[in-house]
């Protein structure tokens, strides 16, 4: 019998960028490993909401090396890492009962299959799609390199967000050539000597990258790159990508009442209530949602033809312009529409794990509640 492999955290995390790239997440997020050390040996996975005292607790208690929140520990840099301030403290708490921390934010919120197709399906959505979807546009980058420097040019690319295909990172295609060029007497060559005919053994590296990640990557490989000037070329692709992106919109099997439906969202997601802006009589067939803060999504939720936007945290200006574009609202709270994730990432992972042959435990971790109570 095959010994079975050791599980490292850095497998998890290798499962969940296939599932949530990090290169879907908002520029302002923090996501992926935040605390621990991806070498690490993992036997327990936890999952939660937040990392939060309680959750991180339960999870030492659980005897886990991992816990997987949606909502980061870190979003900014920390300036000191001691038990005085409350980020550092359960930094310092994790670190300390050898618990790695990973975040999956704004990734899983934008992508296919990810959080916001599961709060979709809960409130009885069908033939769902992204509401606010990531610009599709895709590019070729074919850039020549040195053979000796190919990989770390291929790395700073990868990091950039360049390379991910579907449920695959780090893609690309090399071929070996020879490149070959004179440079002139203000130069300065990597290789070879100015005003010389030259040639060197160089690698054709494409990779695909999508708009929003161009500049980046562009920026991390001229920086790895050993050349002054770089030989790369930027094809633009008729294929693009349409199946990511922030919240979803989809229809009703059959069309409800506002006031009627609203009941019905209070008790599949076992909300302690319910805010509701619009006529209880409006008649609803087609409803957009998006899990957490999605008040931003009002003018695409009316553009789409919107008949409900189903989200949380929404402000008092946010339901007045709503309002008046005729679009009802129902704010079941940041909570309750968030916690879904974490039976959907459990799955998830313990599927992933499974079809890998990885003898780890996942458990979801469900003893967090809502902050807010009504009086």
């Amino acid at each position: 019998m095959a010994k079975q492999r050791t599980t490292r955290i850095q497998d998890i995390l290798g499962l969940i960028n296939a599932f949530c790239p990090a290169t879907l997440a908002e520029e302002w997020d923090n996501v992926g490993l935040q605390v621990g050390d991806p070498a690490a040996e993992v036997s327990t996975v936890t999952v939660a909401l937040d990392p939060t005292e309680v959750t991180i607790e339960a999870a030492i208690a659980e005897g886990a090396q991992l816990l997987v929140c949606h909502h980061p520990l870190i979003f900014k840099p920390l300036r000191q890492v001691t038990p005085n301030d409350t980020t550092g403290a359960l930094v310092t708490r994790a670190v300390g009962a050898g618990l790695a921390i990973i975040s999956a934010h704004t990734n899983l919120d934008r992508a296919r299959g990810g959080l916001n197709d599961w709060l979709g399906a809960k409130v009885g959505l069908k033939q769902m799609q992204p509401l606010e979807s990531i610009d599709g546009q895709l590019f070729k980058l074919v850039v020549f390199v040195p053979q000796e420097q190919a990989g770390a040019v291929a790395e700073a690319l990868f990091a950039g967000g360049a390379g991910q295909v579907g449920a695959y990172d780090h893609c690309s295609f090399r071929g070996d050539g020879v490149g070959t060029f004179r440079s002139g007497d203000e130069s300065n060559p990597y290789i070879g000597e100015s005003g010389r005919d030259e040639s060197v053994a160089e690698v054709r590296l494409e990779t695909i990258v999508a708009k929003e990640h161009l500049g980046r990557s562009v920026a991390r490989m001229l920086k790895a790159h050993p050349y002054e000037e770089v030989a790369y070329d930027l094809l633009p692709l008729a294929n693009s990508r349409n199946d990511v992106g922030l919240g979803r919109i989809g229809r009703l099997e059959e069309p409800e009442s506002l006031g009627r439906y609203a009941q019905q969202v209070k008790e599949l997601l076992a909300a302690d209530h319910v805010r509701v802006v619009g006529d209880p009589e409006k008649q609803i067939a087609k409803v957009a949602v998006c899990g957490g803060s999605g008040a931003s999504l009002v003018a695409a939720a009316t553009r789409q033809g919107a008949d409900l936007l189903l989200t949380g945290d929404v402000k008092y200006h946010d339901a007045q312009i709503a309002e008046s574009l005729g679009l009802a609202l129902i704010d079941a709270g940041h909570f309750a529409t968030e916690r879904i994730m974490i039976d959907g990432l459990a799955t998830v992972l313990s599927s992933g794990l499974q079809q890998k042959n990885l003898d780890v435990k996942v458990l979801p971790l469900s003893l967090e509640q809502d902050p807010f109570r009504v009086i």
